[in-house]
């Protein structure tokens, strides 16, 4: 990357020396008409026809996953996904308000009268009604790729192959179309002491070992509306609970997170069941710690990281989350330090959105900043 181009921000391979790492992170998520055949024609009005210089028939277009819109096709009927999955997500459904809404975790404690309050919770519906569709979509197409990546991943495959098969995956399911949908960040594939950030780059030939623990962190988008999560896949079953340990803190990230909860207080939830666990590996015992320099984060429309952190550990500023705010909880567990460096090439480059007005001098530089804008 030229020198000049500082709008753009590099976000290395991080790095956790001489230690296995696994990650789990989560979200707290077009009409596409076949052309019709030509009418077919028979007998003398054939004939005639053939002599006339025939008109190309204008396709239907269909509807981008971009969009949003209800995905059944011109029968109203909804589309059935391939195997491998080839099907837009959004044809799956024949309306919007049908894609699932996963997982939903209720209120407790103070904040409990957001669950039970029928008035609150047509508020945040209403609130949310413009967006939370694109989400739940970009929800599913994230797990129906996932789900094809997990039967597919072998070792010996390429680390590029691996990423290109999420990566194509997703943007058929997602139905890419410029800036309403498409990817959200290159899909990283990080070997075990490399604990995010790893994306092949042109040459890479790094293979896929048996007993790796590889971290898979891929990211889709509708309308700018980000999902960004992550899954661990090891051949190891001795190296189980460590994928178990990042899980379980996964979950307890969730359900600690809400509506003025405090960051600190979500990242000592995070900890105290990451840190219960720990894995026997070639005979040795390792507790299994939290990486304290890696965070999950707020996310934007367009900008995967808005401002917010969230630790694995009771740390940091005591910012609270707000009403409407989305945000990603990642968690990271290391048979190591616990604590990663920046190290190896650069495969990743996000724009940052507090420079304005940039004075780039080469060619290359406001090239390189156009396709990241």
């Amino acid at each position: 990357m030229a020198a000049e181009a500082t709008p753009a921000r590099m976000e290395d391979r991080k790095v956790d020396e001489g230690a296995e790492g696994a990650e789990s992170s989560s979200d707290s998520e077009p009409a596409a008409g076949a052309p019709l055949d030509p009418t077919a024609l028979s007998g003398s009005g054939a004939a005639a026809a053939a002599k006339k210089k025939k008109k190309k028939k204008k396709k239907k277009k269909g509807g981008a996953g971009g969009a949003g819109g209800a995905g059944a096709g011109p029968s109203g009927v909804p589309a059935v996904q391939t195997d491998p999955p080839t099907v837009p997500v959004a044809r799956l459904f024949a309306k919007r308000s049908e894609y699932p809404a996963g997982e939903c975790v209720e209120y407790s404690g103070a904040n409990a009268f957001r669950t039970t309050s029928e008035e609150k919770r047509l508020l945040e519906q209403t609130s949310c009604e413009s967006w939370i569709q694109d989400m739940r979509l970009g929800a599913e197409v994230h797990r129906q790729v996932r789900r094809n990546a997990q039967s597919k991943i072998r070792p010996g495959m390429s680390l590029t192959d691996i990423a290109l098969l999420c990566e194509d995956t997703a943007r058929l399911l997602i139905g890419e179309n410029g800036l309403n949908a498409g990817l959200a960040f290159p899909c990283g594939v990080s070997i075990n002491h490399c604990a995010a950030h790893y994306t092949p780059n042109g040459g890479d030939t790094t293979v896929l070992n048996s007993g790796d623990v590889m971290k898979v962190d891929f990211g889709v988008h509708i309308n700018g509306r980000v999902i960004d999560s992550a899954w661990t896949w090891c051949d190891d079953p001795a190296k189980q609970p460590l994928l178990d340990a990042v899980r379980a803190a996964t979950n307890a990230g969730i359900r600690a997170a809400g509506v003025d909860a405090l960051l600190p207080e979500i990242g000592a939830s995070i900890q105290e069941v990451m840190e219960s666990y720990e894995v026997e590996i070639n005979g040795k015992t390792h507790p299994v710690l939290c990486v304290k320099n890696l965070y999950g984060h707020s996310i934007e429309p367009y900008r995967i990281h808005a401002g917010k952190s969230v630790p694995l550990w009771a740390h940091g500023p005591q910012d609270r989350m707000a009403e409407g705010e989305v945000f990603a909880i990642e968690t990271f567990g290391s048979t190591g330090r616990g604590k990663v460096v920046e190290d190896m090439e650069c495969s990743h480059y996000m724009r940052d959105f507090d420079m304005q007005n940039p004075v780039l001098r080469t060619s290359a530089a406001k090239k390189l900043l156009a396709h990241i804008t």
